[in-house]
């Protein structure tokens, strides 16, 4: 049993941290942690684990060391006072006879947003609010996002060389950076619910986009392949009975591809579909003086679908296009110490490109970490905060 009293910044930390333990676990909830202080002494802790369990409240006072009648519960965001999956959280606090709740920042869902605070004020628990309220929104920047637009958080990951390419002319891209770095890579899909990338990429590298790391969770694979041109035997097909794998394509579009082929569109739908594939249709858009898929439709379905997230690998047309249709709130650019030249050596954002350099976008909340020889520098689109980048 834990002893000393601490600040309340510092029990929220712990709190933080331990709501930290939910990540690539609870999607599309929050993550939350909880801690129970009584007379200056730590009697339970909790988080949120899994999707659909307990709430990191519930999961405290369940387990407490002792009668918590009397007790404070730090937790980082606002208790729910809904039933969902799991009874509201408001219910046990009051039941339990907690004293007063240390909160983080409040919960932006409808079904909550202040409500929490104003049913235990109203029954005479003490509530304090803001307590790291920033950190505590960073925690939870995907759901905060999700919540408010109905749409996935998503991040533009690269990795390139000191002279701005991603792979070489002649196509060669492994690798690109250290294995510091790419074990770096595995965290971010397990912690994004999505993964996107473009047929080309697919075709270029018949990349596994699973997560590799021990205890991680592989996100959904989106290809986006408005003619469904995926190889029969690609990672990807022959992967997609054991990870979730989506495939945004276009009718029209397939249709002209494969009604010159001899299977046809019906064929290579069916066989697709057979391989446990989901073939989401996608409308068209101009971009770029070609149609490619409408990428703000697309996550809006993927938004529909739960997908609260997405990690952006592809290359740099796709990267491009989601820029453009400003869909990407945040990047992680890996930076190789290399140099690879080449006038034809692709980059890692392509498209027609900003005219003038006062118009370029900007990143914000800038921070810059090191894997091995290779460093990465994350930041915000529009948003000046930090991304407790690693943790």
């Amino acid at each position: 049993m834990e002893r000393m009293q601490k600040s309340p910044q510092e029990y929220m930390r712990m709190a933080l941290e331990l709501a930290g333990q939910g990540e690539g676990k609870v999607s599309p909830n929050p993550m939350v942690g909880c801690v129970v202080v009584k007379d200056g002494r730590i009697i339970a802790k909790g988080y949120h684990e899994h999707y659909g369990g307990f709430h990191a409240e519930r999961n405290a006072l369940l387990h407490c060391q002792e009668d918590p009648r009397g007790a404070e519960l730090y937790v980082n965001l606002e208790p729910c006072c809904h039933y969902g999956k799991t009874p509201p959280c408001t219910e046990i606090i009051l039941e339990k006879k907690i004293k007063k709740v240390y909160v983080g920042c409040l919960d932006p869902n409808p079904k909550v947003a202040g409500k929490g605070v104003k049913i235990l004020r109203s029954q005479g628990v003490e509530v304090e609010t803001g307590i790291l309220e920033e950190e505590c929104q960073v925690r939870n920047e995907i759901f905060f996002h999700y919540v408010e637009h109905k749409m996935p958080f998503t991040a533009m990951k690269y990795a390139m060389t000191l002279d701005g390419k991603i792979a070489c002319e002649t196509g060669d891209s492994k690798w690109v950076t250290g294995k510091e770095a790419r074990n770096q890579v595995q965290c971010l899909r397990s912690r994004y619910r999505g993964i996107m990338a473009g047929i080309g990429t697919v075709l270029n590298d018949n990349p596994m986009l699973n997560c590799r790391m021990e205890g991680g969770r592989s996100p959904v694979r989106i290809i986006c392949d408005a003619r469904l041109r995926l190889p029969k035997d690609s990672q990807i097909a022959e992967t997609a009975g054991e990870i979730e794998t989506i495939l945004a394509w276009n009718a029209k579009a397939a249709a002209a591809y494969h009604n010159r082929t001899e299977e046809g569109l019906a064929g290579i739908r069916e066989y697709l579909e057979q391989k446990g594939i989901v073939l989401l249709e996608v409308p068209l858009k101009q971009d770029d003086l070609m149609p490619q898929l409408d990428l703000r439709q697309l996550f809006q379905s993927l938004g529909e679908r739960s997908i609260d997230s997405i990690l952006l690998e592809g290359g740099g047309t796709l990267n491009a296009s989601a820029l453009r249709q400003g869909l990407v709130q945040r990047v992680y650019a890996f930076v190789a110490p290399k140099l690879v030249a080449g006038a034809e050596a692709k980059s890692p954002v392509e498209g027609e490109g900003i005219p003038k350099m006062k118009d370029a976008v900007k990143l914000t909340g800038i921070e810059t970490a090191v894997f091995g020889e290779d460093f990465c520098i994350t930041g915000r689109i529009g948003k000046e905060k930090p991304c407790l980048l690693g943790s």
